[in-house]
């Protein structure tokens, strides 16, 4: 195959929300097409495993943004340009000159440190939930709250300002919202994090990560503040929506929840299948990346200048296993791409993991009659956001 056809597909129309956009399957089923954003912009989509795992590692392709294609449906992206200290949007050195010094605070040795803090957060939003009693919301009373304070915690800020965070986050991800109010909210939580430097300067902290951003780096107060800001906003989004997509799809599949409880000692392995199976069926198209060079992928050249895009429901692709497009929570761990891939792969997957694991395992041990409310077809989605999820979760025990 050589060429492609142009083929818009709509990216907010889904038969079940726990689905792909309506045409998106049938649209990538012969390999790599060209789609057009919302905005107008054509990009290469790529779905195979292979050919995602190349544009995000493949040095030909660049993370840098310059007139490339927005995760958003109108005007410009929230983040204005330049944006220093937003490791999306860096390659190479400069990339590595930020990602580095703070890969350490997101090591397997810290965030299993951090577990027993995690049960404890967890626990404590349980017990609460239980006080009050069915019914109850699982993305006020557990998936917001719970990452929030993590992050805010490996950051050095205090819980207080856990709304503000999270009002932040709406505006960072979201795909509708304006420069403006954005602006508004950046400039607020930069306030509170510019004393936040300060003290840990003072005091020559080291021991969270604004404290080694201002002590142990060369990062400027700008970069410092856009890097805590997105971690903040990142590190309980994206875990949010995780955890809430996670409960809805074993909500609709009681044979999977069911070996969930009957063995939670394999919650680390399950998060993965589960990480595997939502992100893959979800589809829909994301991470653009532009070529600097000709790039052959799957057939297709993808000529210096063009952009591709990456689907996740490479994830679902029976190379990776057997029934890939089935969830099975007794299956071994897979290699997926629910992280990404290559430099820009999550810098916070080990936390995710440790978040998602204590989750799971949690609430489904505590509440082993929890059911949803409603069908879930019939709950509300944030289409709004670049970060797909649940706005409501209502369930009863």
């Amino acid at each position: 195959m050589t060429e492609a056809a142009v083929c818009p597909v709509p990216h907010e129309n889904r038969a079940h929300p726990l689905g792909a956009p309506a045409g998106f399957e049938e649209a990538i089923g012969n390999g790599p097409v060209k789609m057009i954003w919302p905005n107008g912009v054509e990009a290469w989509v790529i779905s195979s495993y292979t050919g995602v795992r190349q544009v995000l590692s493949d040095q030909r392709f660049s993370a840098t943004r310059e007139g490339g294609p927005e995760m958003r449906t109108v005007g410009e992206p929230i983040l204005g340009r330049p944006q220093p200290g937003n490791m999306n949007v860096l390659d190479g050195d400069e990339h590595l000159r930020l990602r580095r010094p703070l890969s350490r605070a997101f090591m397997v040795k810290k965030m299993n440190e951090m577990r027993p803090r995690i049960q404890q957060i967890v626990d404590d939003h349980l017990d609460a939930m239980e006080r009050r009693g069915a019914p109850a919301d699982l993305v006020p009373a557990l998936c917001l709250p719970v990452p929030s304070l993590v992050i805010a915690e490996l950051l050095g800020v205090s819980p207080e300002h856990q709304e503000l965070f999270q009002s932040t986050a709406r505006e960072m991800f979201g795909k509708n919202g304006s420069k403006e109010v954005y602006d508004a909210k950046a400039a607020e939580l930069g306030e509170v994090l510019v004393k936040v430097a300060a003290e840990k300067k003072a005091l020559g902290t080291t021991d969270d990560m604004i404290g080694l951003m201002v002590n142990e780096t060369d990062f400027d107060m700008e970069e410092m503040l856009m890097l805590a800001i997105g971690l903040l906003a990142a590190g309980h989004e994206t875990t949010s929506n995780f955890f809430g997509l996670f409960a809805l799809t074993l909500f609709e599949r009681p044979d999977q929840l069911e070996i969930l409880q009957r063995d939670p000692s394999r919650a680390d392995v399950m998060v993965e299948e589960l990480l595997r199976y939502t992100i893959g069926r979800l589809g829909g198209a994301g991470l653009a990346r532009k070529a600097v060079e000709d790039v052959e992928i799957d057939g297709v050249t993808i000529k210096a200048g063009e952009w591709a895009t990456v689907t996740f429901r490479a994830n679902l692709e029976e190379t990776l296993c057997p029934n890939a497009g089935e969830l099975d929570l007794e299956r071994k761990a897979v290699s997926h791409l629910g992280f990404g891939f290559g430099p820009h792969q999550c810098l916070g997957a080990n936390l995710a993991r440790a978040e998602l694991q204590i989750l799971l395992r949690s609430l489904f041990t505590r509440f082993p009659n929890l059911r949803p409310a409603i069908p879930v077809t019939e709950m509300d989605f944030r289409e709004d956001s670049i970060t797909y999820g649940a706005a409501a979760i209502p369930v009863v025990w």
